[in-house]
């Protein structure tokens, strides 16, 4: 038994020894291979991996965030994990990635089989799956520490959960735009990479964009896993000087001016209805060039930005070529406030009269003759009550009246070195540097084709082109004392901790007049909303200066289409806050009427001046009365009052500016979200009008 003993004793150390020397002979040829092995399979996940950075973020001037980089991830696929052991990981893998991303069980089997993708340890399967997705589906494959809770999922539920892999999250950052299409033509948006040509996304770009990082896993000297990682360094924020309660005001009525006209006679067969070829209004501080919004008509969706059918029909865009289909988004991406240029109008004529009042062409005293036109060579230039006339005017008059032959003299009294070298005060012929792509100079005659033509029309904005970033930049100079700032949408530069590193400050360019003529041109523009052109535009309760504007279009293809216009600013003396709106081509009969930007600037000030906390500095017992095309448009005093700003609906559920009248009655739970009961309405009260808004009168009215 002892030699037996020995004997298997002796055989099984012999075979130990043989198998220490076998492994020490494969180490001594080739232990560097299978570590180096080892070492890079646990090492793939943290191999040259890029640590994305963050993009900055965009909010208001009071923090409401316009655009955000929220965290998203890839889906990563490793067909090499799952091949390793198709017949245990497979069909679970299949199974989990269908039951939590709806990933096809086809598309992953094509993956792991096909020729080109099978031995890929990198196949993104989906893109932009947010931290909920995540967090359940890695939730799903949890097994847990306590023998108690692993016993109650059940052995085969534990063995399901443990064949799961080959799956793996990559970060990434997603751009969002909570509001939408809030201030769209001024935020601009990012391609994929993180690029942007539009707004202030363009302009800021590399502020907004970081620097990504990286992760690298290697092997040190003594074949041990080593990391290196390179934080990234994320993106700067931007503070705007937009006002997002003034910007919505803006657009709300915008969009219910857009659709009020939108049943007129200039719209084409299968194009897209709409009240003008554009409505745009931009409001600023006349005092710091801070713009407080910037609005178009035609907006879109920031979080969409390619979707075409806010401004063309399906036909339209099923119609479209490629070239078509980029000139269209590149129209819709236009921002009209800076890159438009175009023939001012009467807009212009307070600052003509500030330069001739600063040069000494003209006094406070100087008085003027309209008799209706001038003649000029073998033309005769009339003054818009042609064949009427103003007859004797003081300077002021001509302002209240907009008398084009007024200020025709008075451009006539300048001469058209004066009158350009003033026009060059302003910055007319010249970017404003406002920070937004894209900004036109606009187009001005030079001294050498200036004649007694250009000169004359150009006196009463007609000839040259400007942008209206251009015209409010030189209006509020001519208002706020005299100091033109640059415009600017940007006030404050932020790092990710909210440390300012940046603080941009109202910045003056120049003083083209004086304080005592800024006050006369405040005056007169006073004047006008008093007792002149522009009374449609008043609030009341509020001291108020204006002008209006409307210029023909001259050339071929636009001929008889006109451009109304409408600047304003309250208070009087004082001036805190100055609007500016351009009514191009309004889808009307007669289109030479300055009082649709009128109608659109009172509403939008209605709200903007008491939101400013501007208090009325005019003793009123009248309330202000909006545009009939504005009746049951969502005031915010009224919100916040009630819970309901007009209980009968809107003019536009009416079924006006669609050209699509609704059946439905107006006055009920479906239609309008309150029914006469909720609303505190007593049908049965001998008060109770049913028809109180005056719809059917006023349908009559928009019909003639």
């Amino acid at each position: 038994m002892k030699l037996k003993l020995a004997g298997v004793f002796g055989c099984s150390l012999l075979a130990l020894v043989s198998l220490l020397g076998g492994i020490t002979i494969i180490n001594a040829k080739s232990g560097n291979r299978y570590t180096q092995q080892v070492l890079s399979q646990s090492q793939q996940q943290y191999t040259n991996t890029t640590i994305p950075f963050k993009r900055g973020s965009i909010t208001d001037r009071n923090g409401t965030i316009l655009a955000n980089s929220v965290k998203v991830y890839n889906l990563v696929l490793d067909c090499v994990e799952i091949n390793k052991n198709p017949e245990k990981y497979k069909e679970p893998t299949k199974a989990a990635l269908e039951e939590y991303f709806g990933i096809d069980q086809d598309t992953v089997e094509d993956l792991l089989t096909g020729d080109d993708t099978k031995a890929s340890q990198y196949q993104i399967l989906q893109k932009e799956v947010t931290m909920e997705e995540k967090k359940a589906f890695e939730a799903s494959l949890e097994i847990p520490e306590d023998e108690e809770e692993k016993k109650a999922l059940g052995e085969e539920e534990v063995t399901r959960r443990q064949s799961v892999r080959g799956i793996y999250f990559e970060e990434n950052y997603k751009r969002i735009y909570p509001l939408e299409s809030l201030a769209c033509d001024v935020i601009g948006f990012t391609d994929s990479d993180d690029t942007a040509t539009w707004g202030l996304e363009g302009y800021y770009n590399s502020t907004l964009n970081g620097s990504n990082g990286r992760k690298f896993g290697y092997m040190g000297e003594n074949e041990t896993l080593e990391q290196t990682i390179i934080e990234a360094e994320n993106g700067k924020n931007l503070t705007t000087t937009i006002d997002a309660t003034i910007q919505e005001i803006v657009e709300k009525y915008i969009s219910a001016f857009d659709r009020a006209l939108s049943a007129g006679p200039n719209n084409k067969k299968n194009a897209k209805k709409k009240g003008a070829e554009n409505i745009a209004v931009i409001v600023e501080d006349p005092n710091t060039g801070e713009i407080l919004a910037m609005a178009s008509s035609g907006t879109y969706d920031l979080n969409n930005p390619r979707d075409l059918t806010g401004s063309y029909t399906d036909l339209e865009i099923a119609n479209m070529d490629d070239e078509e289909t980029k000139e269209a988004l590149f129209a819709m991406w236009k921002n009209y406030c800076v890159s438009q240029n175009y023939e001012p109008g009467s807009v212009i004529k307070p600052i003509v009269v500030a330069s001739a009042l600063e040069s000494g062409a003209i006094t406070e005293d100087s008085r003027f003759v309209c008799d209706g036109g001038e003649e000029i060579g073998e033309d005769y230039v009339r003054c818009a009550v042609y064949p009427d006339s103003h007859g004797a005017e003081s300077v002021g008059e001509v302002i209240q009246n907009s008398c084009n032959d007024g200020m025709m003299a008075i451009g006539r009294k300048m001469g058209a070195s004066l009158f350009l070298e003033y026009q060059s005060k302003f910055n007319f012929g010249t970017r404003t540097g406002i920070d937004l792509p894209s900004e036109e100079t606009g187009l001005l005659f030079s001294e050498d084709n200036m004649y007694e033509m250009e000169l004359a029309t150009s006196a009463f904005g007609q000839g040259f082109n400007c942008t209206m970033i251009q015209e409010i930049a030189a209006m509020s100079a001519a208002i706020n004392g005299g100091v033109y700032y640059q415009p600017h949408l940007v006030k404050e530069i932020t790092d990710e901790d909210g440390k300012v590193v940046k603080n941009i400050t109202p910045t003056i360019l120049k003083q083209p007049i004086s304080e005592e003529v800024s006050a006369d041109v405040r005056e007169y523009m006073g004047m006008s909303v008093e007792s002149g052109t522009s009374k449609s535009a008043k609030v009341k309760g509020y001291s108020m200066g204006g002008k209006t504007g409307t210029a023909e279009k001259l050339n071929e293809k636009e001929k008889g289409n006109y451009l109304v216009s409408f600047i304003g600013f309250a208070p009087l003396d004082k001036p805190e806050v100055i609007i500016y709106t351009v009514v191009d081509t309004p889808n009307v009969e007669e289109q030479a009427s300055s009082t649709y930007p009128q109608y659109l600037s009172q509403a939008i000030l209605s709200e903007v001046l008491p939101y400013m906390n501007i208090y009325q500095d005019e003793p009123t017992d009248e309330e202000t009365v909006l545009w009939e095309g504005f009746y049951g448009v969502p005031k915010m005093t009224d919100i916040i009052k009630d819970g309901v700003s007009n209980p009968y609906g809107t003019i536009l559920d009416q079924g006006f500016g669609d050209g699509d009248p609704q059946e439905e009655e107006a006055n009920n739970e479906e239609t309008d979200g309150i029914t006469n009961e909720d609303a505190g309405i007593d049908e049965d009260d001998a008060t109770y009008e049913e028809d109180a808004y005056g719809m059917e009168d006023l349908e009559d009215q928009i019909r003639r």
